[in-house]
């Protein structure tokens, strides 16, 4: 488990638990992943309180597996826990425009 620390508060309006787990193992390298599986996962960090993850696009299915938890979540009526998400977006070395960047929050914002 990647567990990442961060200030509580991020901004007069916005703050996040003092751990997220990061969804990094996700990215494949260590062979496939169960989807079912890992958001069983992730509810049971949610369960516990771990209710911050920290993804990006390059990790493999993390940010359709964050989707899947908060359907899941959400058809449980479990939502009162609430959960954040934050990602990254790596673009391919080279000039980056906004078309780009604004496709992959569209992209990111779809899957999740």
């Amino acid at each position: 488990m990647h567990l990442l620390c961060l200030p509580r508060k991020l901004n007069s309006h916005r703050s996040c638990k003092r751990i997220l787990h990061g969804l990094w193992q996700t990215s494949g390298g260590w062979g496939a992943i169960e989807a079912s599986k890992a958001v069983d996962m992730m509810e049971r960090l949610v369960d516990r309180g771990f209710t911050t993850f920290d993804l990006a696009d390059h990790y493999g299915p993390a940010e359709d597996l964050i989707g899947l938890l908060y359907e899941r979540l959400r058809a449980k009526g479990k939502l009162e826990s609430t959960i954040q998400a934050f990602t990254k977006w790596v673009p391919r070395p080279g000039p980056v425009t906004k078309e780009m960047a604004a496709a992959a929050v569209d992209r990111s914002l779809s899957r999740m």
